[in-house]
């Protein structure tokens, strides 16, 4: 069982950054990979960006590459999302979510535990 709680949310202007984080607590966070996904108003969940166990392999949407960066801390238990260039349409509320397998990283519905989400506003 892992529980996860995101943080670092809040109101930002275009072009500013913000820094989300996920505290995972429960045992054996190392042999997760993890995942952010974003979900607007009356959108579908979208992924955003995936880690590796280990941290040496992530992947990214098309739509945040070059501007968003996951990292993850395993003696903190944490994930972090630092995001630059932030723009409207970077507006969601922001979630971390925990995979056993990552068989199939942008797919939410193979992620085995979510946090409750942060939200993240971008004002033009």
């Amino acid at each position: 069982q892992v529980q996860l709680e995101e943080s670092g949310g809040g109101l930002v202007q275009a072009g500013g950054s913000l820094r989300l984080s996920c505290a995972a607590s429960g045992r054996f966070f190392t042999k997760y990979a993890m995942g952010w996904f974003r979900q607007a108003p009356g959108r579908e969940r979208e992924f955003v960006a995936a880690i590796s166990w280990s941290g040496s392999t992530t992947y990214y949407a098309d739509s945040v590459k070059g501007r968003f960066t996951i990292s993850r801390d395993n003696f903190e238990n944490s994930v972090y999302l630092q995001m630059n260039s932030l723009k409207p349409e970077d507006t969601a509320v922001y979630l971390c979510a925990a995979d056993l397998t990552w068989d199939d990283y942008p797919d939410p519905a193979t992620y085995d535990y979510w946090g409750q989400g942060t939200q993240v506003t971008v004002s033009s």
